[in-house]
């Protein structure tokens, strides 16, 4: 297939390698039980490429600059595997909670981390929270990137960013204008971590009870797929998982027979984010 050429349909396979950066920075946690949580990233790491591996897939791991310090061997294979890795923040930090100038620093820190490390320079951006400050689609833009994913205007259809948006309280939303950042969109019912991850943290108000069990999952991420592909032809199916949560065994083989089912389709591809980005460039006009 030619890179320009829309498929019937895509799906992205993607993993934010959080590991202890999420426990550590945005929950706040010193118990070395609760970071320990995060240490099991690292094992799910392994278990997912050599799933991605048997599978013949190429998939996108989104790694904060923290992680890639904390585990470069496991970032290091990750690219070895032919994996794409993109940009999640230093310590997970949310956007929207930091000043202008210290957005701008966290940025610069997780591209100068992964460069050290892995010697390259990511074209993809996730939010970590998925949570985007009024600057960070200017940021992007300023520092090169051409997609970013944490956005859900859309669920199957990629989309430029847009920039000036602005919310009346007393009258209709107005949209900005569009300008030259795809949009790869994402969904919480897509991510694996509200269905399946246990956090009780009642000092910060936060509680999720997770534990859902993955046929439960299953069904969901599979109706989901089996709607894109009738309803939405050339569609794409991001998918978003972490290490420390889906790598648990009853998970992946819950992903191993998601899969399947996916490849039984006529026309189907698996593909990295920043590829599936490409050709959405290749076949939209792109915003003057």
């Amino acid at each position: 297939m030619a890179a320009f050429e829309t498929p019937r349909a895509t799906v992205c396979l993607t993993f934010d390698f959080d590991a202890v950066s999420i426990w550590i920075g945005p929950y706040g946690a010193t118990s070395p039980s609760a970071i320990s949580r995060g240490e099991f990233g690292a094992v799910g790491v392994e278990r997912i490429l050599r799933l991605l591996e048997g599978a013949g897939i190429a998939a996108t791991f989104f790694i904060p600059g923290h992680t890639v310090e904390t585990y470069p061997d496991h970032a290091r294979a990750i690219v070895a595997a032919g994996h794409e890795v993109g940009h999640h923040g230093y310590l997970h930090e949310n956007p929207v909670a930091l000043e202008p100038a210290q957005e701008r620093a966290v940025l610069e820190r997780g591209l100068t981390a992964i460069d050290r490390v892995l010697g390259l320079r990511p074209i993809g951006y996730r939010s970590p929270a998925w949570d985007n400050s009024p600057h960070t689609i200017d940021l992007l833009r300023e520092f090169g990137f051409r997609y970013e994913s944490s956005q859900m205007g859309d669920d199957f259809t990629p989309y430029w960013c847009r920039v000036g948006d602005v919310i009346e309280g007393d009258g209709p939303y107005r949209f900005g204008e569009r300008v030259d950042l795809v949009e790869m969109p994402v969904s919480w019912v897509l991510d694996d971590f509200p269905h399946f991850e246990y956090v009780s943290l009642p000092p910060r108000g936060l509680r999720l009870p997770g534990l859902s069990a993955a046929s439960k999952v299953e069904e969901i991420w599979r109706d989901e797929f089996d709607f894109m592909y009738r309803d939405v032809p050339g569609g794409v199916m991001t998918i978003t998982m972490h290490p420390q949560v889906i790598g648990r065994g009853h998970r992946l083989l819950m992903l191993e027979r998601l899969i399947a089912h996916m490849r039984d389709r006529d026309g189907v591809v698996f593909s990295r984010l920043g590829d599936a980005a490409e050709r959405f460039r290749q076949s939209s006009p792109r915003p003057v």
